[in-house]
Order: structure tokens, then sequence, then C-alpha cells
């Protein structure tokens, strides 16, 4: 028997009012889908298969990633349709177990899924249910049961009377169902609702009524399993995923000083002894090695930090990878391609790009170095620029070992500089420096005594009167 899940992702999201699709919208960097697919496949099914719909293109590029099928549901006309554009697929292979869920449920517990379909496959009803116990089922369709607690049929909200209403049991959308007998069972339903679909609840009002009515599993964690069905809800999905990312960082021995402002994606790794302090955010696959420590605010994208680098406050990292003991900040940004070996150290508003710093390089102040190497124990002064654009085409800039860089230097790339080579401030190099030289191309200073003085008397001559 084989086991399959079928996710139904072609649905616009009229709720979140917003021209993206609703499993598209991003949680903790990443699509609804992705988090969801990713959870799937701890499952271990043999298929996975994703319907799409609304931005289909976009949707199916994201259930590929994880290696689903896809299926178009085009028009979309209810759940029971959805299921009906895969018949073709699921009927060519053989028999199988189906897990069906939507894919706006991007924090479903596993686990517990897990436990219900090994027991859906050891007693093997014909289908089941997980059913919700919520305080405030508002929205949900509603399980009715008979009066031996077997379910009689689900409702949807907008078709139930008040009395039905008013009960608290709701459908979470999840079901387990069997092909190929799930097909013939969805030809009996028709749209006969307030919304003119086809309903995949339906069917189970009609397995009721053969007397084999679908099996109920009560989750124990009801918030789990809701989709998401507005910003708000999206917003709350998020809060409890950073929470919970943050408190599984903590008991593997990170310090996150305020865990309820910090940031942190799930592919983001961090070793212990890092500090995390408020408001920093670690995105994609940043990689924190052991005791190194990101300030407030600042933003760290698929960057590796050595052991012991301190980036202090309101730095932006992207693409970067550093060695140990490096100290960041604050106020600097390092793009992508940037590599910095151990010990150094970029300041107040140092930007970086495509640039490899080797051991004990200080660029304290005020500079960009854009396409270049930089030697070991150089020092870059305020001011300093890399003109590594031509207007067409980028060019390197090369500085040895021992450089020292005066403030307010301009270096033409491309352009190198010789191991232990001075450059004196307010310089603009064009050519190659040897090592060991001094360059400078300053004008040289020139003082006119009297000066002020002159300028003052000419401009009384000049007024009126």
């Amino acid at each position: 028997m084989t086991r399959t899940i079928v996710v139904l992702a072609a649905g616009q999201g009229t709720r979140m009012k917003s021209p993206r699709a609703k499993v598209l919208h991003p949680l903790l960097g990443r699509p609804m889908l992705a988090h969801l697919l990713e959870s799937l496949a701890a499952l271990e099914a043999q298929r996975t298969v994703v319907v799409v719909g609304h931005q289909a293109e976009a949707v199916s590029a994201v259930a590929r990633a994880f290696g689903a099928e896809v299926v178009l549901q085009e028009p979309q006309r209810g759940t029971g349709h959805a299921l009906l554009c895969c018949r073709e697929l699921l009927e060519a292979g053989p028999e199988s177990e189906i897990l069906l869920v939507a894919g706006d449920v991007p924090l479903l517990p596993v686990d517990e899924l897990g436990r219900f379909w090994a027991e859906f496959h050891e007693r093997a009803p014909r289908a089941a249910v997980v059913s919700l116990d919520l305080e405030n089922p508002h929205g949900y369709g509603r399980i009715l049961r008979d009066e031996d607690g077997a379910l009689r049929r689900i409702v949807e909200e907008r078709d139930a009377s008040e009395e039905e209403r008013a009960v608290r049991e709701v459908n979470s959308g999840v079901y387990f169902l069997r092909s190929p007998e799930l097909f013939t069972l969805l030809e009996g339903i028709g749209t006969a609702n307030a919304q003119g679909e086809y309903y995949l609840t339906d069917l189970f009002a009609r397995l009721a009524g053969e007397g084999s009515g679908a099996r109920l599993f009560p989750a124990q964690e009801p918030d789990r399993w809701l989709g998401v069905n507005s910003q708000a809800d999206l917003a709350g999905s998020s809060a409890r995923l950073r929470r919970e990312v943050a408190e599984r960082w903590m008991a593997q021995g990170v310090t996150i000083l305020d865990p309820e402002s910090v940031w942190i994606e799930p592919t983001a790794r961090l070793e212990p002894g890092v500090v995390v302090h408020p408001y920093a955010r670690l995105c994609g696959k940043t990689v924190l090695t052991a005791c190194s420590e990101v300030g407030a605010f600042s933003v760290l994208h698929d960057t590796h930090l050595g052991p012991a680098t301190i980036v202090k406050e309101h730095c932006v990292l992207e693409g970067t990878t550093t060695g140990a003991e490096c100290i960041l900040g604050p106020f600097c940004h390092t793009r992508q391609g940037t590599l910095l070996d151990d010990r150094v150290h970029l300041g107040n508003f140092v930007e970086t790009k495509k640039a490899h710093l080797k051991h004990g390089v200080k660029a304290n102040h005020l500079s960009y170095l854009g396409d270049a190497t930089v030697g070991e124990g150089s020092n870059i002064g305020a001011g300093t620029i890399t003109c590594n654009y031509d207007g067409v085409n980028k060019h390197p800039t090369v500085l040895g070992d021992g450089v020292f860089v005066g403030s307010d230097t301009q270096l033409v790339a491309p352009v190198k500089v010789g191991d232990g080579a001075y450059i004196g401030a307010g310089t603009t190099i064009t050519k190659d420096v040897p090592s060991g030289a001094l360059a400078i191309s300053r004008a040289p200073q020139k003082i006119i005594e009297g000066w002020v003085a002159k300028k003052k008397e000419r401009e009384s001559r000049r007024k009126p009167g």
C-alpha cells in the first residue's frame, strides 16, 4: 500500500487581501508552503502531490523544490474538485492511503499527524478526519456526531443552522482517505451549497449513510492545526514559530537575551556559546560558530561567523564569511562575496563587496572596499575608496601585506600596491605602487600670509554706500 500526501494549494486566499497567492506568503523567511512540505517529509510518504491554481508557476516552483508532483486545478471549484483533478495521476499508480492537507497550515504537528496515520493504517477505516475543539469555532466546518458519537456529517459554517454553529468541534481540513475508492465516492457529490462548490466533506455523510462512517482523530494541540486565513493569522504563526526556534536554540546552549524580539529563521545554525542580542535577525543559511556574538538590530543573511567574532549594533552582513575573533561595526555593511580572515576589524560605515581581507586587516572608518584583496596586517584609513567600476566593467584592487593607506585615498582599479607600501593621505592612486614605496599625489601645500585680511578689504569696497 503506497502512502501518498496531497496538499491543496490552489486557492488565492481572498481573506489575506493580498495579490500574492496564500501559500506563498512568507513565514520567517520562506513561503508557508515550504514550511509545510519540509515538515511533511518526516512522514516518508512515497509520493507528494501539490494541487496548484492561483499563481501556479510560482507555487509549482516551491513544490518541485521539495520533490513534489504538481497538478493544476483550473478553475477552482472546491476541495472535492481539487481531488478529482488528481484522479488520473493517482489511479495510474498502486492503491494508496492518502493524507490530504491544506497548504496553509505551516505549523502542522507532524509527530501527532504521524501517529494518526499509523492508527488509520492499523484500523483500516474507509476514511478519517482530524477534529479540533475550539473555544471560538467561527469560520470552520462543524463536526456533527450521531447518538453513538460517530461522525454523521460535516457542515460548512455558511450552510449550518444556528444550533449547528454552536458546536465547538470543527473540521481541521486534514483527512485520511483511500484510493481508488475515494474517486468513486466523489462522483456522487454535488454543488448544492452556499458556494456552489464540490465539497469534499459531503462524502462523509455518504459514508455514514452506508453504515461505515469515517473515524475521528481529536487533536491534542488544536491551535497548531489551524490554517492561516488572514494577515493577523500569519503574524500569529510567525510569532509562535520565532518563539519555538529561539527556545530550541536556548535549550542547546545559545544565549538569546530577548527571545521575543529576535528573528532566527529555521535554516540558520547556531553553536553553543553564541550570544544574540535583542532585535537581531539571522536569515537564510547563516551560521554562528562557538562564542560569536551578534549585536542589537544587526541583520545577517547567508553569513558564516567564525569563533569569537563580534558583530556590533546595526550591521548588515550578506553572503559573508569571517574567520575567528573578527570585530565588525557598529554600522558596517559587508556584501556578497566578502571573506574576512582572522582578527579583521571593520568599523563605522565601512562597506565591502567581493573583498578578501586577510589576517589582521583594519578598516575602522568610512571606507568602501569593492573587488579588493587586502594583505595581512594592512591598515585602511578613513575615507578610502576602491574605484572598481569604470561604467562598464568591474576591476580588482590588490594590496600586499602591511600596506598603510592614508585617509581620503582613492584607488582607481585595476591597481596593485606592494608589500609594506605607504600611501599618503588625500592621494589618488592610478598606477601600481612598488613594495616599500611611498605614493603621494596631493598638491604641495601653499600658504599666503595676510590673504584673509585682503579678502575682507576687497569685500568692504564692493558694498554700496
